[in-house]
């Protein structure tokens, strides 16, 4: 099909509908996303033979992509903000189910006080209930994270429902140039639905039914196992996309410039972009800094980041979401993550900074990462924790 110029929200739909997905539920409104307006005008159209399930509320948007997806139908949804917050019972029941099932969340921040700007704390709430959680970039990315997670989702060795995440406006509003392949190569890629069971009235099958502990934690065990299958996993499915399509982006995480680095900054999703250019300009005045980016977090990347990290003289890990009381969600995962593989840890250091939407351009990351490597180099260091605001 060639070069498109869409919305990250638009791409997001033209690659579910590309995935032909049968069933689409939601519940049309305000923190709703022109993902399904997009989905819906598919469907009237006749461009996407599918069932639009309007539904009340999040919650039963959600259960109705369970209910869907059980009966073996490929699904998809969208929501983003308080309508992820509305649906989270679901998300734990579709993750714990082991059912696939594909969910594209605009992230934005969480009330109170309302506001529509992005940040990743709906995102990264979800962290603990058994899905795949994968962030974009760009469009181009978005687009392609979209198709391959109906085949990351659809694994025998996975089996677990993929969100992707993409910011709200940065992404979602902004038009970028998505390089679309023909629908041909995208069905024979792709292939048919693959889920572990459905319910379709042909054997009996239970199913949330009362579980004793033993079993309970032996089925937590398998989604545990499932997720450490899933790292091979999305790595497979990313070099064959790039042997079809053309692009592969390194599997769970994203190197830039790393590869003489000798102090790291690690970052997910599209302020990424800004991040890269800070340190083009670092590097230009002799900084020796590279970018890891945090593709999926979970399964959190852990091998992959331990050896880009072991030996880094410095590493700065900028979230766009905090565990109030704590530090910032991404890194409190990568220290926990880093000490599964050594005692002895680089210093890392946290910087939480564009929450509630506040604008970090790639000055302000110029700016933190060249004081940060700066006082490292004269053997002082700053604060681990630190929480850059600007107005």
């Amino acid at each position: 099909m060639g070069i498109q110029v869409l919305t990250g929200n638009y791409t997001v739909a033209l690659a579910a509908k590309m995935a032909r997905v049968e069933v689409v539920a939601a519940y049309p409104i305000t923190p709703q996303t022109s993902i399904i307006e997009k989905l819906a005008e598919y469907i009237d159209k006749g461009e996407l033979d599918a069932t639009m399930i309007r539904v009340e509320s999040e919650h039963s948007a959600l259960a109705a992509s369970f209910g869907a997806a059980m009966a073996g139908a490929r699904v998809f949804t969208a929501t983003s903000s308080h309508g992820l917050l509305y649906m989270h019972e679901w998300v734990h029941w579709v993750g714990r189910a082991r059912i696939p099932v594909v969910m594209a969340i605009v992230t934005r921040a969480i009330a109170p006080p309302w506001n529509i700007w992005p940040d990743h704390s709906d995102f990264v709430d979800q962290r603990d209930a058994a899905w795949i959680m994968a962030m974009g970039m760009d469009n181009q990315e978005i687009f392609d994270l979209t198709l391959q997670a109906f085949k990351i989702s659809e694994d025998p060795r996975v089996y677990l429902p993929v969100m992707i995440g993409l910011e709200g406006f940065i992404l979602g509003h902004t038009a970028m140039p998505v390089d679309v392949p023909d629908q041909k190569l995208v069905d024979e890629w792709l292939g048919p639905r693959r889920q572990g069971f459905v319910i379709d009235g042909s054997e009996p099958l239970a199913h949330g039914n009362l579980a004793w502990p033993e079993d309970t934690e032996e089925m937590f065990m398998d989604i545990q196992d499932a997720m450490e299958n899933a790292k091979k996993v999305i790595k497979e499915v990313d070099e064959d996309y790039g042997k079809v399509f053309g692009r592969k982006y390194g599997g769970l995480i994203s190197c830039y410039r790393c590869e003489d680095a000798k102090y790291h900054v690690v970052t997910m999703g599209a302020w990424s972009g800004d991040a890269m250019e800070a340190i083009d300009y670092l590097r230009e005045q002799g900084y020796p800094v590279g970018l890891l980016r945090i593709r999926f977090m979970r399964p959190f990347p852990d091998e992959d980041v331990y050896s880009v990290l072991n030996n880094s003289r410095g590493v700065i890990v900028f979230d766009r979401a905090i565990s109030y009381g704590s530090m910032g969600t991404l890194y409190l995962d990568l220290v926990g993550n880093m000490l599964k593989h050594t005692r002895t840890l680089p210093y890392i250091r946290n910087i939480v900074a564009g929450i509630g939407g506040v604008n970090i351009t790639y000055k302000d990351f110029f700016n933190l990462i060249k004081s940060t490597i700066d006082s490292l180099e004269k053997g002082e260091e700053p604060p681990v924790f630190h929480w850059y605001h600007r107005r």
